[in-house]
């Protein structure tokens, strides 16, 4: 397809004000635009680290009155975030309690430097450290 570019992903939060915060405080990204649908009770939130327009960005959907946590399925993998300092990013985020079940290392095959985190769903986030050129 010609001219076809990612726009988004979609994940639905739970609580769409702790997932703000992780991704905006904790992550570095911005709040692009946040809009109440009241008629279908859901709320849909955008952020990133660039504008729509020329990045791919993360749709929030908190859907009023969820109050069991989602069942991530095993479809789902994770979503990856170039960082230059992997070691220190890490550390920054297990001080505000952020869950790091894969802690930064080099890829067990060669390659990369890597870690897994969770966001406050329990979604993956894989960071992969990206030196500044």
């Amino acid at each position: 397809m010609k001219d076809a570019r990612l726009l988004h992903t979609m994940i639905r939060v739970k609580d769409l004000d702790n997932s703000l915060d992780f991704y905006t405080r904790l992550l570095g990204m911005k709040e692009l635009r946040k809009k109440d649908f009241p008629t279908g009770e859901f709320t849909l939130a955008f952020v990133g680290y660039g504008d729509e327009t020329d990045s791919t960005v993360i749709e929030l959907t908190h859907n009023w009155g969820q109050e069991e946590n989602y069942d991530l399925g095993n479809g789902f993998g994770h979503l990856a975030i170039g960082v230059p300092d992997i070691y220190g990013t890490c550390e920054e985020l297990e001080k505000e309690g952020v869950s790091i079940p894969r802690p930064p290392g080099p890829m067990k095959h060669g390659g990369s430097v890597i870690a897994f985190i969770e966001d406050p769903d329990g979604y993956k986030i894989e960071l992969i450290e990206r030196k500044a050129a």
